[in-house]
């Protein structure tokens, strides 16, 4: 198959070709520009995948570019956090990364010019003044009483700003382009204000930041983007992003061009959401499995294929609309099945005692890391008189419909012998403690020599030889698929979102690396957690290995 019809369409790839074939562009440049004032998630995620890909797949380039312009509320970690979410999808950008800091010199260069042309000029008034004369969405704004100083004025108090001798909040800097404009954002929006504080790139050598409407738009002009790529919110936006590319004394003239957000089900993905759900300890990070930024889908064994899948099902298009959780588990339940090794854990752990077994014996099973890929070996499994069974795996009694251990029954272990369970022990509360079986040495991997039919099949761990662990069952963060629209979504965080177990696990996963997907047979997908350590085994749970959500859904 050509490349060309490979390649995934939408209507903005559309618009490339398009430009391609008429000349308007003889390449194509993209860029990425977070704002280093958090992490990523799964939002960004999908902006990652299109503009990297379209630099792709138009053998074009995609730059990296921080639009740091609010130094209060950015962070070098943040800056470091997004370099590494990249590049683990698989990702690399252009050249070195770039800052818009890297271009205050420029951008302060043009706010000069469009104050020289009477298109500028610096504002005295109060906030809630402003507020008041910007008028409504119904009713226009009204012109602010500085509006018509002159440029000489105008120059000198935005040189005033510039060195420091108004305090914040004292002025601003204001575009002027129509205050009885119906797109509010054309109401002599603010380009520069007065902020005294340090920034991660550039010091301090500013007190006065400019504003994102005005940065964004200068910065992908400087770049020479073609296609500036941004999520719908900023539609109107783009009248203010033309104008201002139009009224500076700069060549390149990119177009921006929106497309819808990614809403998902079960999670916010609102900065302002996030933040709180951080600072208010409802999680326990930014790295928290249960979030949805990027770092907490690889803590929790998301692998970067499966993330950039999720990103290619759901398409880019205008439309809003809310994608199911369920499509982002298929796409790591799909990766994970395909590629991850099994291993045998037990969560919730009951004795079994073959009373017919060797006492001292500890036989060691050979055992496939993959069934359908052989290329992933074997592991060994040691085998003992004293296992480990799943509580759930047992039944004093049960109808033909349960496939597992009954009293009086048999099972076939995992890759070992058929056992029959004789009697049990309880505890003070009733609850069985130990199971008490035969085993049958004949069917290590073959049915038994006179015919029996055993149809169950159970997972186990040797009793002597397993290791401890503290498994952590993660699932989605809220109880309702909108939570953003709830009045307080905190609120409705599901209380099952986290379950602690503490069970153990096949002695092969003590070298197990961290981030590394497994299967646990007949349990789920699982990974090592970076709280592990010497003498403690952590994992956590990336997602069952069905979805257990669809009956609740509908």
């Amino acid at each position: 198959m050509a490349e060309t019809e490979s390649r995934p369409t939408n209507f903005i790839r559309q618009i490339i070709d398009k430009d391609l074939q008429s000349g308007l562009h003889s390449s194509v440049t993209t860029r990425f520009p977070p704002e280093p004032n958090g992490y990523l998630h799964i939002g960004h995620a999908k902006s990652i995948c299109l503009n990297f890909g379209i630099a792709k797949d138009y053998q074009g380039s995609c730059n990296l570019r921080f639009d740091d312009t609010n130094p209060d509320k950015e962070d070098i970690d943040f800056v470091n956090s997004i370099k590494d979410d990249v590049q683990w999808l698989g990702f690399q950008w252009n050249g070195q990364e770039r800052y818009s800091s890297g271009y205050f010199d420029q951008l302060h260069g043009y706010a000069v010019e469009l104050i020289e042309k009477g298109l500028a000029y610096v504002d005295f008034s109060s906030q809630e003044q402003m507020r008041e004369m910007r008028g409504t969405l119904k009713e226009p704004g009204t012109n602010s009483p500085y509006r018509d100083t002159s440029v000489e004025t105008n120059l000198a108090e935005f040189a005033k700003m510039t060195a420091g001798e108004y305090t914040e909040g004292h002025c601003v800097l204001r575009l002027k382009i129509d205050m009885t404009s119906a797109f509010m954002c054309m109401r002599d929006p603010v380009i520069y204000r007065v902020k005294f504080a340090h920034h991660h790139q550039t010091g301090d050598k500013w007190c006065v930041y400019p504003m994102y409407d005005f940065t964004h738009c200068i910065s992908d002009a400087i770049e020479g983007i073609t296609h500036s790529l941004c999520t719908l919110e900023f539609q109107d936006n783009r009248r203010l992003y033309d104008w201002v590319i139009e009224h500076i004394s700069i060549d390149t003239q990119p177009r921006q061009y929106e497309f819808s957000r990614l809403n998902l089900e079960y999670t916010v993905l609102s900065k302002r959401k996030l933040i709180q759900l951080v600072d208010e300890k409802h999680v326990f990070g930014w790295d928290d499995p249960r979030m949805p930024t990027i770092a907490g889908l690889r803590r929790r064994g998301y692998t970067p294929e499966s993330v950039v899948e999720f990103c290619k099902r759901i398409g880019v298009t205008k439309m809003d609309n809310m994608v199911e959780m369920s499509m982002l588990e298929a796409c790591i339940r799909d990766d994970l099945n395909a590629n991850a090794s099994r291993a045998m854990a037990v969560l919730d752990p009951i004795k079994l005692i073959i009373e017919n077994y060797p006492d001292d014996q500890v036989e060691n099973l050979t055992a496939p890391n993959h069934p359908s890929d052989e290329n992933k070996g074997t592991r060994q499994l040691p085998f003992s008189k004293e296992i480990y069974i799943e509580a759930d795996d047992f039944r004093e009694e049960a109808n033909k419909k349960y496939k597992r251990l009954v009293l009086g029954k048999e099972v076939r272990l995992r890759n070992a012998y058929v056992v029959r369970a004789d009697r049990i022990e309880k505890d003070a509360d009733g609850n069985v403690t130990t199971v008490y079986c035969h085993y049958d040495e004949q069917t290590l991997g073959k049915d038994p020599a006179d015919g029996r039919k055993v149809k169950g099949v159970i997972h186990w761990v040797s009793a002597s030889q397993g290791l401890p662990a503290e498994i952590r069952l993660y699932d989605r963060l809220f109880t309702v698929p909108n939570p953003a629209a709830e009045e307080d979504f905190a609120a409705c965080i599901n209380p099952q979102s986290l379950v602690i177990k503490h069970g153990f696990v096949e002695p092969s996963l003590a070298d197990a690396e961290i981030g590394n997907a497994l299967q646990f047979e007949r349990t789920g997908y699982f990974c090592k957690d970076k709280d592990s350590r010497e003498g403690r085994l952590v994992f956590n749970r990336t997602v069952g290995l069905r979805d257990t959500w669809t009956k609740t859904d509908n």
